[in-house]
């Protein structure tokens, strides 16, 4: 018996050892009151009265403040509620509401809890505005106690929210943000390799440039050369001026940005994108199943859009690494109008530094010489060049209304080039001058009729220019060369929403193109002076159906091109568009897209000593004879798997691409084609797959293409295509420690197809004036596979409220690997074969730092 009452008493007193803290914590967190019930026992206990509206003290919450004397109390409540307490007499008080008041926050992602940085705080009805620090956090001064806050951020639910909320019991609250998920977008939409890069459910590509992430080799968001972290896309010649879009040519993507076509997209002879990436806002890409509203382009359309909603409050930064210094910023000049630009312009002609010495040797060698024994051959040459490019854009933002906005839009591009090459050996010098620029500008006005009907008016000109002029060095032999585009466009397109579920886009547009390709040489005397115009009318029509639960997805399209040559040829072309997406199972669906794609521009590539051996390439028009309307034709079946942050997306392809010559294709075995017409047929397969985590991604990505050309004219009549890589691999991770980002990349890819000349004596045609090399079978021989490695680090970091900052550094080719990119062969003054081989970039390193605010 006394053993059971000890077990018990031993129980009894655990239990109140345990309860005795909880009940002490208990006694000591006094819940929150009523701040008008709270004034009542103050008034009771100290025998005083308060005079205040009911208003001012409805619905306010307060912590009660520790026991104290009355003055120690009232300043608690005044810093909790920010109410001014006036002392009227020692027994009345008076309260009212400050008008101006000092408020705090923190925003968070409802989903995750993450921190929400850089999300836009706009005090409504007022000019202030910031954007929240690197934890979320933000604070306000003296704003009007009975005003609300804007929040926003990218990708969120756009939350309003009173002011007098934020400041109730005074402390910092957190504000929650609602991911915006429109159209079960977390199922049809796959968000992949880094942040800001997402496949949409028409399977076009979206890179939202705000809130891009971090790829191996880049420090700075550039957009051309980010596209090729994506499977289909590469440049053989690692530039970003000539891109191949499953096995096409450069001239066969549409660059639009903001609308405009562009004939211009690089500098540095196509080193380094042309667009500044800090005022875009998107970036979108078609491969297949392009909408109707797209025409040209047989291979691909990137079209970029710039920032296009006015904020109250300027924005801006600016950047330097080793090749340019930039800036850009919006400044609000009314409540309805604001100014957008960016400028930016090389350091290249009075500063050397490791990136540019490595983009010199890369874009200006010819490159290394040898003999038909292997040996290097060649005069002793020095070189004297001075070199800069610029860009420019501006862009106005009017809001006549909430439904009429007209935006203007300007960029321009410009390379400017003077090289002096003296031959050591003989004294001898060559000058030559190369200027490229392009100058566009547009207007647009978007417009919400009624809420089923919008439409959408672009208004643009284009300008494109490329001179060139080489001296020799007695003077007695000059060299010009222009090829100038101009184009004038004008595009309707609308949209009607018929139903809930189903969209009919209709649209016209009419554009008119005229190219001059000028070549004049002094001595022997030759010139040529080529004019033409093409005018297109193009009217269009697009059902978009989206099924419950987007089960079901569609758009069928047709375009009808009407093309005109001015006094040459008249054609109606019929292109129609399909874009099926159909989920078969949980997580995974299918997707159908189809295509008919026509352009009337093509650019022909000279040999090397056009355009100062380095500009090759010249715009031409279709003339329905010599080089024929370009059409193609496509079709893609694709699936994409999501669960748990994993992608995998696999999608095979057939296109047939036909009207295209010998001339437009950089052949480089010379005398061996003449302008032959063909065609070029490639079948392939895109797999793509990626895990991502909390603060990491890593992807393995596949191509196989098999790409052949047809000349019926030519012996054999199919071979393989220039651009006939076989195999393409991508493996690359990306991590973020804190401010830390880190990329780390490794691409490969099989050899590309060139032709050797004939072996022994059968090498050289002697019979023929001047001499011919024999080729072999065109494209019967490979470079060797190409392998690169980069990386890239970045750091962000906060300078003060305002002004945030980041450095970094890239790597590019970090193993100094010698990739030949071309090689090709040509005959010297003695009549020997000589071999040029175009090497890739070597180890090049580039840092950057940058500000925005």
């Amino acid at each position: 018996m006394p053993g059971t009452i000890r077990s018990h008493l031993s129980i009894i007193f655990l239990i109140l050892v345990f309860l005795c803290p909880i009940s002490t914590s208990l006694a000591q967190e006094e819940p929150s009151v009523t701040l008008s019930g709270y004034l009542k026992q103050l008034e009771n206990r100290f025998e005083i009265k308060f005079s205040y509206l009911n208003e001012d003290v409805m619905d306010i919450f307060i912590d009660p403040p520790s026991l104290g004397d009355l003055n120690d109390i009232l300043s608690s409540i005044s810093n909790q509620t920010q109410i001014q307490i006036k002392k009227l007499s020692d027994r009345y008080y008076s309260l009212a509401k400050n008008s101006m008041v000092d408020v705090c926050g923190k925003v968070l992602d409802n989903f995750e809890q993450n921190t929400v940085s850089g999300a836009t705080i706009e005090v409504l009805g007022s000019n202030i505005a910031l954007i929240t620090d690197l934890d979320g956090s933000f604070e306000l001064n003296q704003i009007p106690r009975n005003a609300s806050l804007k929040i926003r951020y990218l990708g969120y639910v756009t939350r309003y929210i009173q002011v007098d909320e934020l400041i109730s019991k005074g402390s910092c609250k957190t504000i929650l943000l609602a991911q915006n998920y429109e159209k079960l977008d977390e199922v049809i939409v796959y968000d992949f390799l880094t942040a800001g890069i997402t496949r949409q459910k028409d399977a076009s590509i979206t890179l939202n440039i705000p809130e891009f992430g971090i790829l191996p080799g880049l420090t700075d968001p550039d957009i051309l050369q980010s596209v090729q972290a994506l499977p289909g896309i590469k440049s053989i010649d690692e530039t970003v001026s000539d891109i191949n879009v499953r096995g096409g040519t450069n001239d066969q993507n549409l660059i639009l940005w903001n609308g405009i076509k562009m004939y211009q997209s690089g500098h540095f002879f196509g080193l380094i994108s042309a667009f500044n990436p800090f005022l875009t806002d998107k970036v979108t890409i078609y491969k297949n199943g392009t909408p109707a509203q797209y025409g040209d382009g047989v291979s691909s359309v990137i079209s970029m859009e710039t920032k296009n909603y006015i904020d109250g409050f300027f924005i801006g930064g600016t950047g330097v690494n080793f090749i340019s210094g930039d800036v850009y910023g919006q400044i609000p000049l009314r409540e309805n109008l604001a100014f957008q630009f960016s400028a930016r312009r090389s350091t290249t002609d009075f500063l050397n530094t490791p990136t540019f010495n490595k983009f010199s040797e890369r874009a200006f060698q010819d490159s290394e010489v040898n003999n038909q024994q292997g040996q290097a051959t060649g005069d002793d040459f020095a070189r004297d060049d001075k070199f800069f490019f610029y860009d420019f854009t501006g862009k106005l933002l009017y809001d006549i209304n909430e439904d009429h906005k007209v935006r203007l839009n300007v960029i321009g591009i410009t390379n400017d080039l003077e090289l002096q090459e003296t031959n050591n050996d003989t004294d001898e010098s060559t000058t030559s001058l190369l200027d490229q620029t392009n100058l566009s500008g547009g207007l647009q006005l978007q417009s919400q009729w009624t809420p089923n009907f919008t439409s959408h008016l672009n208004i643009y000109y284009s300008r494109y220019n490329l001179e060139a002029l080489a001296i020799s060095s007695n003077a007695q032999q000059q060299l010009a060369q222009n090829n100038r585009v101009i184009e004038n466009a004008i595009k309707l397109n609308t949209v009607t929403s018929l139903t809930e579920k189903l969209d009919w886009q209709n649209g016209y547009q009419f554009i008119e193109t005229g190219i001059r390709n000028f070549t004049n040489v002094s001595e022997p005397a030759f010139k040529s002076d080529i004019i033409g115009v093409i005018r297109i009318h193009a009217p269009y029509s697009q059902l978009d159906y989206t099924s419950f639960e987007n089960k079901f997805i569609a758009s069928a399209g047709l375009r009808l091109n009407y093309i005109e040559n001015l006094g040459t040829f008249s054609k109606l072309l019929f292109e129609p568009r399909l874009n099926l997406n159909i989920r078969l199972a949980n997580n995974l669906r299918g997707q159908l897209q189809g295509e008919f794609k026509s352009q009337s521009t093509n650019q022909i590539i000279d040999l090397e000593q056009n355009f100062l051996g380095i500009e090759k390439r010249r715009w031409i028009l279709s003339d329905d004879d010599e080089l024929p309307i370009t059409q193609s034709k496509q079709a893609s079946l694709g699936l994409n798997y999501e669960k748990n942050k994993l992608y995998i997306g696999l999608e095979g392809f057939y296109k047939k691409v036909e009207g295209i010559s010998t001339r437009t294709q950089g052949f480089q075995n010379e005398n061996q084609f003449n302008g032959e017409i063909g065609s070029y047929d490639i079948k392939g397969l895109e797999f793509l797959i990626n895990k991502q985590g909390g603060n990491y991604s890593t992807w393995l990505s596949y191509t196989y293409n098999t790409n052949q050309y047809t000349f019926e004219s030519t012996t054999p009549n199919t071979f393989p295509n220039n651009l006939d890589v076989r195999h393409s691999l991508t493996f690359a991770s990306t991590y973020t420690l804190a401010n830390l980002k880190l990329g780390i990349g490794l691409n490969y890819r099989s050899g590309k197809p060139y032709t050797e000349p004939q072996e022994g004596g059968n090498a050289l045609n002697t019979l023929l004036f001047p001499t011919q090399i024999n080729y072999k079978s065109p494209n019967s021989s490979r470079l060797p596979d190409y392998l690169r490695a980069d990386a890239s680090a970045i750091y962000k970091f906060q300078i003060n409220r305002r002004v945030k900052a980041s450095a970094g550094i890239s790597l590019l080719n970090l193993t100094n690997r010698k990739n030949i990119l071309n090689r090709y062969y040509r005959l010297n003054d003695d009549n020997e074969i000589e071999t040029i081989e175009n090497i890739s970039l070597g180890l090049t390193p580039n840092v950057s730092i940058r500000l925005s605010f």
